[in-house]
C-alpha cells in the first residue's frame, strides 16, 4: 500500500511522525514551496518538508496543487491512500479520485464548526470551552467532507494559540492512529455534516489583529491569546506599533468616569491596566516598536506608563515587530 502524505506546519508534523512509527508504507510527501521566512527574509522550509527529509522521503512541493503537471506527479505515486493535515491549499478532484482508500483529513475543530485555515485560533477567539480534531473525507469544498471520527479537547484559560495548537496536533496525531485501522479494513462509517450548522475560521488578516479597546475585556483578553504567538494582537502607543502578548483574564473592575476605552488607568508591580468597553484589562506582557517582547514590569522599570496615557490612537499602524 502506497501512502502519501501532505501538510504544512508544525502541526502536521506528529501526524507525520505517527504514520512512520506506526510502519505505515509513507512512499511521499506533498507540502507547500518553502517560503522567505523572517527580517532578513531567508529562503525557508516549511516544517513537514524537514521532519519528511530527516526520514529520508521523497518531497514534492508544488506552487498550485491545481496544475496539471501537480495532479500528473501525485497520480504518478499510485497513492492507495492519500493523509493530509493541514496542508494549506485545496485538493482537486482529480486528485481526491486518486486512492481507492480515499483523502482523509486531520482538522482541527469540531466539525462542522470552524471550516478554514484558522481554527485553532478562531475557537479562543470566540471564548470556546473546548474544541477538538475531526478525521474527515476529503471533499471539494472547504472542509466539507463526511466525518470518520472526533476527539474533545478542552480549552483552559490559559491557554494560547501555541498551546492549543500543540495539543490539537498531538490528538489529530493519536486520532489518527486510532483510525486508520478500522478505516483500512472497511469498519468506518462516514457521517455527513449538518452543513447547515457550519461556521467558518478563515486565515487571520490584519484587522483581525487590531486592539479595539471599545470591545468587552473578555473579548480582548481572547483575541490577546488566541492570536499569541502568530500574528500577535496590537495596539498604538504614542504612534507607534505596540504588541500585545498576555493579559490576565478580567475581573469585575471599576473604571475613573470619563475614562475612554485605551486609556491607562492604573499599573501595578506587574500590569498596566487599561479601561475596555465594560470595564479594565490588566495587559502582562507586550512588545513596543523596535524592540523585544517584555514582561510589563520589566517595561515599568525603565519607562513611564502615566495615568492618562491612551493607547490605539492610531489605527493604520503599519510594518510591527515581532517575536
Amino acid at each position: 500500500m502506497n501512502i502519501v502524505f501532505m501538510g504544512t506546519p508544525d502541526f502536521a508534523v506528529p501526524v507525520l511522525e505517527m504514520l512512520l512509527q506506526e510502519g505505515y508504507p509513507v512512499t511521499a510527501v506533498v507540502s507547500q514551496p518553502d517560503r522567505p521566512k523572517g527580517r532578513k527574509k531567508v529562503l525557508t522550509p516549511p516544517p513537514v518538508k524537514e521532519a519528511a527529509l530527516r526520514h529520508g522521503l521523497p518531497v514534492l512541493q508544488p506552487e498550485r496543487i491545481r496544475r496539471s503537471e501537480a495532479v500528473e506527479a501525485i497520480a504518478g505515486l499510485q497513492p492507495d491512500l492519500i493523509v493530509t493535515a493541514a496542508y494549506g491549499q485545496i485538493v482537486p478532484k482529480a486528485i481526491l479520485e486518486l486512492p481507492k482508500h480515499g483523502c482523509i483529513n486531520v482538522h482541527a475543530s469540531l466539525l462542522p464548526k470552524y471550516r478554514g485555515g484558522a481554527p485553532i485560533q478562531h475557537a479562543i477567539l470566540n471564548g470556546e470551552a473546548v474544541t477538538g480534531v475531526t478525521i474527515m473525507y476529503m471533499a471539494e469544498g472547504l472542509d466539507t467532507g463526511d466525518m470518520l471520527a472526533k476527539v474533545e479537547v478542552p480549552i483552559t484559560d490559559e491557554d494560547t494559540g501555541g498551546t492549543l495548537f500543540d495539543k490539537l496536533s498531538e490528538a489529530g496525531a493519536d486520532l489518527l492512529r486510532r483510525t486508520l485501522p478500522d478505516l483500512l479494513v472497511g469498519k468506518l462509517t462516514a457521517v455527513p455534516q449538518a452543513h447547515e450548522e457550519a461556521t467558518l475560521a478563515p486565515n487571520i488578516k490584519r484587522e483581525d489583529e487590531w486592539i479595539r479597546w471599545e470591545r468587552p475585556a473578555m473579548e480582548l483578553f481572547n483575541q490577546i491569546r488566541g492570536l499569541n504567538p502568530h500574528p500577535g494582537a496590537f495596539t498604538t502607543w504614542n504612534g507607534d506599533v505596540l504588541k500585545i502578548w498576555a493579559a490576565r483574564k478580567p475581573k469585575p473592575a471599576s473604571v475613573p468616569q470619563g475614562a475612554v476605552p485605551g486609556t491607562v488607568i492604573g499599573t501595578g508591580d506587574d500590569y498596566i491596566e487599561v479601561a475596555t468597553g465594560d470595564g479594565a484589562l490588566r495587559v502582562t506582557e507586550l512588545q513596543p516598536a523596535g524592540k523585544k517582547a517584555m514582561s510589563a514590569a520589566q517595561l515599568l522599570r525603565g519607562t513611564s506608563v502615566p495615568a492618562g496615557t491612551v493607547l490605539g490612537e492610531r489605527a493604520d499602524a503599519g510594518t510591527d515587530g515581532r517575536r
